[in-house]
């Protein structure tokens, strides 16, 4: 099996022990944090960690008990040690994948270190998530990080600041409730309330999952019942394949003391979870568009969370209207002409080739990331007006999308009830304008 994967990266099976070197993860003497910058992209953290001497790039996922590595073809050489074969198990309707185990593993992130990281890599590799994120992500990580350090994300200014658990920490406001937290199987649970039509107060126990995108995830139950508003929706991608469900929204979500009225919610299908054997009293998951709302300090070790809303706090949540699902397919090129102010050819900064060529006549021929339509919604505005999966986009309201980020075109598709867009495509080597209303999916 470990040819399978020879064309995409070098393995180094090294089988010397490492010795004289701390257990888990560490911060120098006498150092009492280390701060880190992060991009968040699509509600996922996003952050820069060097393995074995190369740099990766993951997401962080309280959700993930053992790191996992993927899409690592463009990785010319990346040392594992002590590699065995597996399978395991994920999110999805699929089956169990295969991957490798290595033990051992050296880790940097800023001047935290472990000198000795299990790891999994997958080796398909359609387990990919760069294309729908826009950016290149090899990884996720999350219990050893958040298990040796008390990690206080500050979502509204991207920074996370990893503490000496042993030291003071950071300084908590008055601003900040501070709550109990369960850590049951490497990962944290809390309590919380929902509020459905019908029946107020429901207590429920909640995943945190900053892997998760979304804002929450409910399991119907006897108690807990799908509203009659909702819509059949592609919820996203796991280890093990594609998650479906409905989307809907709920009257009020409780948490300590902070309330969230019409908050987005779905329900998966069970069938997703059918790799997990027992989820016992687990109601569901509060993921990324939940938790950006506030700045967080995970305290692992004492079993404790605490929270501080931020100016995310009442930002409407995010629905996809149009019905449009986008990703990077690829790379075109793109001709421009650059604007000529007294003899002076002037670059226009924003956009986002990495290749460009200038012709004669101020013309510059860019390569761009390719976006495609890889999935749209049943009897949505965008599926009524005629778009198709495999369809280019070009250009959204008359601005051409290659000047933008994936999550900043889903923006455009998706600005608000009423407006109407109107997207550019290529389809079969033509040209296409389609133009559709935004409606309010629950009326």
């Amino acid at each position: 099996m470990l040819a399978e994967i020879k064309h995409f990266f070098l393995i180094l099976l090294l089988v010397l022990p490492i010795y004289g070197v701390a257990q888990g993860y560490f911060l120098p003497d006498n150092q009492r944090f280390e701060k880190i910058r992060f991009e968040l992209i699509n509600n996922l953290i996003v952050i820069p960690i060097d393995v074995n001497g190369t740099q990766l790039s993951f997401v962080l996922d309280s959700g993930v008990s053992t790191p996992i590595l993927f899409n690592l073809a463009n990785k010319d050489s990346l040392e594992l040690k002590n590699v065995s074969e597996i399978t395991i198990n994920g999110l999805g309707e699929g089956e169990p994948i295969s991957a490798l185990s290595s033990q051992g593993n050296y880790f940097k992130l800023g001047n935290v270190r472990n000198f000795s990281q299990k790891l999994y890599v997958v080796l398909d590799a359609g387990i990919n998530f760069s294309p729908s994120l826009g950016v290149p992500i090899h990884g996720i990580i999350g219990y050893d990080l958040f298990r040796d350090f008390l990690v206080d994300i500050n979502y509204s200014g991207k920074t996370i600041k990893f503490y000496n658990p042993e030291s003071a920490g950071p300084k908590l406001g008055n601003r900040f409730e501070t709550l109990q937290v369960d850590i049951i199987n490497r990962k944290a649970y809390m309590n919380a309330h929902v509020s459905l039509k019908g029946a107020k107060d429901i207590p429920i126990k909640m995943l945190l999952d900053t892997g998760s995108s979304d804002a929450i995830w409910l399991f119907e139950d006897e108690r807990i019942k799908l509203p009659k508003d909702y819509y059949e929706d592609y919820l996203g991608k796991g280890l093990a394949g594609d998650i479906f469900g409905k989307r809907t929204k709920v009257e009020a979500i409780r948490i300590g003391d902070f309330d969230l009225s019409d908050a987005k919610a779905a329900f998966p299908d069970m069938l997703s979870y059918s790799s997990i054997k027992d989820l016992g009293n687990r109601n569901g998951s509060f993921g990324g568009e939940m938790l950006k709302r506030f700045n967080i300090v995970f305290d692992y070790p004492n079993g404790k969370i605490s929270l501080r809303k931020n100016s995310n706090f009442k930002k409407p949540f995010h629905y996809n209207v149009s019905g449009i699902d986008l990703q990077h397919a690829g790379v075109r090129y793109v001709s421009e002409r650059i604007a000529d102010v007294n003899g002076i050819v002037e670059s226009d900064h924003r956009s986002y080739g990495n290749v460009q060529i200038l012709l004669e006549g101020a013309t510059r021929l860019s390569l761009v990331p390719e976006i495609v339509v890889s999935g749209i919604r049943s009897g949505s505005p965008a599926h009524s007006a005629g778009l198709q999966e495999g369809d280019i986009i070009l250009a959204v309201n008359g601005k051409r999308i290659h000047r933008y980020r994936i999550q900043e075109i889903m923006e455009m598709l998706n600005e608000k009830e009423g407006k109407r867009v109107k997207v550019l495509v290529e389809r079969a080597n033509s040209n296409l304008l389609f133009s559709f209303v935004l409606k309010d999916l629950f009326k």
